[in-house]
This record gives C-alpha cells, structure tokens and sequence, in this order.
C-alpha cells in the first residue's frame, strides 16, 4: 500500500516538473529574444535570465522528488538515506545562487516601483486633458435666474481643446455669454484658451461695453511671446434692466437670434485675435424681450463635412427655425446630433455649443 501512494505521489512530481519543463523552454523562448533586442547588459536581460533560471530550478527539483519516490517504490527498502541525498543536488543549487537570485529580485523590485511610477504619470496624463476640458468647457454651469441656459461640448480627435465657453453674471441685471476657439491643438491652444477665458471676465467687469474688453483682451493676448495662434470669440451681454443686449465678435462663425419671431445672424465686428495688437473692434446692441434666443457655436459645428458639403451656418439657423421654443439643453444637444448626422466620417474638430434664452 506504501508503495503505490509513493508510486502516485512521484506520478503527480513528474506532471508537475512537465508544466514547470514547458514554462521553463518559454522563459528560454523570452531570454533569447530579450538578448538579441536589448543585449548582454540590459537590466531586461538579467530579469529574463532570473525567470529562467527559477523555472529551471523548480523543473530539477520536481524531478529529483519524483525520481526519489520512484526508487523508494519500487525497491521497497526502509533505508531511503542515500536516496533523499539526491535532495541535496537543487539544495546546492539555491545556495549557490543565492545571492544572484537576491540581486534579481531587487532588480524585479525596482522596475516594479519604475512601471507603478510610468502608469501613475500615464493616469495623468490622461486625465489631465478632462481636468482642461472642465475647466474650459463645464459640464455644469452657475444657474442664472431670468436666463434658460444650454450647452453640449464634443472634443475632437486631440487630447486638449482649444474651444471654450462661458456664461456667467456681471452684475444682478446684466449677464454674459461667451465662446471661443483657438487655432490648433494640443496644450498650447488649451493654455491660450484657459488665459483668455478668465482674463476675458475681468475685462467685461471693468469695461462696460463688450467691445472694449475685446480690445483690451486682443491687447493683452498680442502681448504674450510670439504664436502662430489665433482666437475667434464671441460675446453677448444681456441686460435685462435695460431690455437690451450688446454683442461683438472677433471673426468668429455668425451666431443666431431669435427675436420677434424672425433668425438673424450675428457677424463678426472685428479681426481674429491676436493678429494685430491694435485692431479695433465695435459692438452692436439690439432690442432683447422675454423669450428671445441666442446660439453660439464653434466652427466645428458648422463645418462637419459630408464629402465637400459643410453642415454650415444656415443649417443651424434652420434648426432653430423649426423650434425655436425648444428647450435650450435639448437645442444644444439637437445641433450637435443633426451635424453628426450629416457628416460623412466622424467629427475630428472641437465642438462646442450655448444656447441662451431670457425667460
């Protein structure tokens, strides 16, 4: 009886060294590439060599165990001393190595804590550009009472925006809309946008009429180190005490009014941005009444291609056509789904879209 549970156990040593055999020819597998890439001094060469050498060391002694327990079977012999000896054989082996097998774990230790490090910088970076896109298109605005506010922000193939929107209160009867876009992608444009977001709403506090914030922001934007960016904005100040509303626009694609039943376009009263330090911009002020609706959009929207079709200006002064008294989220949201749909290929460009309404 003895001697088949020896027999059984020495079977099941011998599946054991065959697995540990065949990871043993794949670290091997690995070790050579490894040492054809990277060389016989790379630190990815000593982890391999590491991984070999254990699944070697752990094949060998399966394999002695078994050959151990087959002898003690079948010889049927209590005296097994000299047989166990062979025990000894990976015993020396792990001694022998010891120190080398210590090193490699270090080194495994190391490039550990260096790939932790590399995801965390990855984590990072990618969250980075959400934390951008927060900032300067939020998913939540401030509400305003007196004002219905929608909006909807798609980005587009790069990793940080340059589009950016704003709506925001200068005083109890008098309310702001913004939108823009800077040229290009990447961090810079979002570095650009982010600066003259912010600076924008300190000009339109201290300067009372739209187009002289736009004048002093062109002023301080130009003044930055040279750039090949530029930026088109849009601005919208409403006031509801005086029943008026005031835009000027910095070569920025014509935003929409509703107003007395009729869709009129809002153009550009000045250059781009930062073109010419000292261009010089005017603004317009228009009758606003309860109900009326503005739309403002980057160039995004309006130029989602359907092979050399663009989605285009009237389209969006079209679908507010059709329902101007549609809810501004769903309006926003309306927009971006029809030039999704008339595209031929996905959107690639920024998209942003406010809707803004007096109640």
């Amino acid at each position: 009886m003895e001697g088949l549970v020896l027999a059984l156990v020495a079977a099941a040593c011998i599946l054991a060294a065959a697995v540990w055999a065949r990871s043993a020819r794949r670290a091997e597998r690995v070790l050579q590439r490894v040492q054809k890439e990277f060389g016989d001094d790379s630190d990815a060469l000593v982890v391999a060599r590491a991984a070999f050498r254990k699944e070697v060391h752990t094949t060998l002694l399966y394999s002695v165990l078994a050959l151990d327990l087959l002898l003690v079977a079948l010889s049927g012999e209590r005296s097994t001393v000299v047989v166990f000896a062979l025990i000894l054989i990976p015993v020396v082996v792990s001694v022998v190595s010891s120190r080398d097998f210590i090193g490699e774990s270090r080194l495994a230790e190391d490039r550990f804590a260096i790939e932790r490090r590399a995801e965390e910088i990855l984590s990072q970076d990618q969250l980075a550009p959400h934390r951008w896109a927060a900032r300067l298109a939020p998913d939540e605005l401030t509400p305003i009472p007196g004002f219905e506010v929608g909006k909807v922000f798609k980005a587009g193939t790069g990793l940080m925006a340059g589009d950016f929107y704003d709506v925001f209160q200068l005083s109890p009867t008098r309310v702001a809309a913004v939108i823009g876009d800077v040229t290009g992608h990447g961090i810079e444009p979002s570095i650009t946008a982010l600066q003259a977001k912010y600076l924008l709403r300190v000009f339109l506090r201290q300067f009372r009429d739209p187009a002289q914030a736009m004048e002093e922001l062109n002023a301080q934007m130009s003044a930055l180190e040279p750039s090949e960016e530029f930026i088109s904005l849009v601005v919208v100040v409403f006031d509801t005490e005086a029943e008026t509303m005031r835009y000027t626009s910095a070569g920025h694609p014509a935003a929409w009014l509703w107003h007395e039943r009729e869709v009129r376009p809002l153009r550009a009263t000045g250059p781009l941005l930062m073109l010419d330090p000292n261009s010089g911009y005017i603004s317009r002020e228009l009758p606003l009444d309860p109900g009326d609706l503005v739309v403002l959009y980057t160039d995004g929207l309006a130029e989602a291609r359907d092979g050399d079709s663009f989605f285009g200006e009237e389209r969006v002064a079209n679908t507010v056509r059709r329902d101007p008294g549609i809810d501004a989220q769903v309006l926003c949201k309306s927009l971006l789904e029809a030039a999704k749909d008339f595209a031929s290929s996905p959107l690639t460009d920024d998209v942003a879209i406010v809707a803004i309404r007096r109640t």
